[in-house]
């Protein structure tokens, strides 16, 4: 081979080379490692997988929930994940940090400014108007359980898409429908394991709230100095948000500002007095906090927070909260109606529960199987699958892995989970129609027609039940 020619195929290989550097490049840019693997898509910052291993928490709240919503009678409902951007930016306030900081917000391809909800309450107001609710009888009272978008800080218990589970009454001002409210959320909270202890406030009316501002105004200016810097263009912007804070900093001076319980007309105070006197009866802890003013503008009269108890550590953020908003859905278009409502942040409270746990106490009793299938060989395990289909609506627990291959490994794993009875299934059975149950517990055999074992089994597991 000439010179020549070899250095012009040297200069085809460099530049071969040279073309798949910026490939290898780039990808070396997105690909991270986790643990000893590579992933080129990682999780958007503030969004979370909710995983198998958490299912039984996320079950055990929403049962919960829909439980205690039949009891109670509360309908449920669903609302759209994206709404008009100005839905938000009317009922929950400008000046709040969820519209000033938090809403995902975006144009759709009609050139509409639409969000990602960063909660329920205004798209519930919205629906009820839309679809005529107040011409039913009065109160509607409806439940919703689905993911809400904030762009917050992510930190513990806090994400950026977050479910959440909640309760609306639109249509009564009864101080009996506030106590409901709060026990409802009580409820959800204490049978899934959370001592919990809810702050109750009362920001009374708006005229009210208007007269309690002017000396708010007056005592935080003379304090401006300590305060953050948020806080100090609230001053004058909205007020009330600064006893909303959690800045460390502005601590101090919002424990010591003036109450607005003192500013409460008559009818304001008897209306709260009265919700106390319910919480007393039905035994549900509160405590008064005469600073809590709750996030959004929509809010008047009772609001309240719940904050968990967890094993030494102490209270905990707020699992949840609500209260009043008698001025909603007039504000919206609609007619007059009172109105109250709640929402738990699901992932805080799973956390809680995680926390007890951690803490050696146990909080969801987890249902072992009744019966492991077992099997030997493919026609067994196609017979199998028919018949697994078969104990479906039964009521009784199963388990099985088509991918053992032993009998051994299979009995193993039934011993394993502490299974009473083992189903087998295997090439003799097959063509006789049959099933061999073993209990485990005495080792005793016992062969079932393969038509029958569904009532057999179902008559040895509710004696099993019984005993227990």
């Amino acid at each position: 081979m000439s010179a020549k020619k070899k250095e012009e195929n040297t200069k085809i290989k460099k530049n071969k080379n040279t073309a798949k550097t910026p490939v290898i490049d780039d990808t070396k840019k997105i690909v991270k490692k986790s643990g000893s693997k590579t992933n080129k898509y990682d999780l958007l910052r503030g969004m979370h997988d909710i995983l198998p291993a958490d299912e039984k928490y996320w079950k055990s709240i929403y049962n919960t929930t829909t439980s205690l919503a039949e009891h109670f009678l509360y309908g449920r409902i669903e609302t759209p994940v994206v709404e008009l951007s100005n839905l938000f930016i009317r009922s929950v306030g400008k000046g709040t940090d969820i519209v000033d900081k938090e809403m995902y917000l975006f144009e759709d391809n009609d050139g509409k400014k639409v969000c990602l909800r960063p909660e329920a309450t205004a798209s519930i107001a919205r629906a009820y108007i839309n679809h005529g609710l107040w011409n039913k009888p009065q109160p509607i009272k409806l439940w919703y359980w689905g993911p809400m978008f904030r762009h917050d800080r992510p930190q513990a218990g806090r994400y950026r898409q977050f479910f959440h589970a909640g309760f609306e009454n639109l249509g009564a001002i009864d101080p009996s429908v506030d106590a409901e409210m709060i026990l409802l959320a009580y409820n959800i909270l204490f049978k899934n394991g959370i001592e919990t202890i809810v702050h109750v406030n009362s920001i009374g009316t708006p005229e009210e709230r208007e007269r309690y501002r002017a000396d708010l105004v007056t005592y935080l200016r003379s304090k401006r100095s300590y305060l953050c810097d948020d806080c100090k263009t609230r001053i004058n912007k909205n007020t009330l948000r600064v006893l909303d804070c959690k800045q460390e900093q502005c601590q101090p001076v919002i424990e010591e500002a003036p109450q607005i319980l003192d500013w409460l007309g008559e009818i304001s105070k008897k209306h709260f007095m009265t919700v106390l006197e319910y919480l007393d009866e039905l035994g549900v802890p509160y405590m008064l906090k005469p600073n809590l003013v709750r996030g959004l503008d929509y809010y008047n009269g009772l609001v309240f927070e719940f904050y968990g108890q967890v094993g030494e550590e102490g209270a905990q953020s707020a699992l949840g909260g609500g209260g009043r908003y008698d001025y909603l859905i007039e504000s919206m278009g609609g007619q007059p109606t009172p109105a109250i409502g709640f929402s738990l942040g699901v992932e805080r409270v799973v956390n809680a529960m995680k926390k007890k746990e951690e803490s050696g106490e146990k909080i969801i009793k987890e249902k072992l199987p009744d019966v492991y299938f077992a099997h030997l060989g493919v026609d067994a395990r196609r017979v199998l699958l028919r018949i697994i289909n078969e104990f479906y609506g039964s009521g009784i627990k199963i388990s099985f892995n088509f991918f053992k291959e032993s009998l051994k490994s299979q009995l193993e794993s039934a011993n394993k989970h502490k299974v009473p009875y083992v189903l087998i299934l295997g090439q003799k059975e097959v063509q006789d129609g049959t099933v061999i149950v073993r209990d485990m517990e005495s080792g005793e055999q016992e062969i079932i027609d393969q038509k029958k074992i569904v009532k057999f089994l179902a008559k040895k597991v509710e004696m099993i039940n019984k005993v227990d």
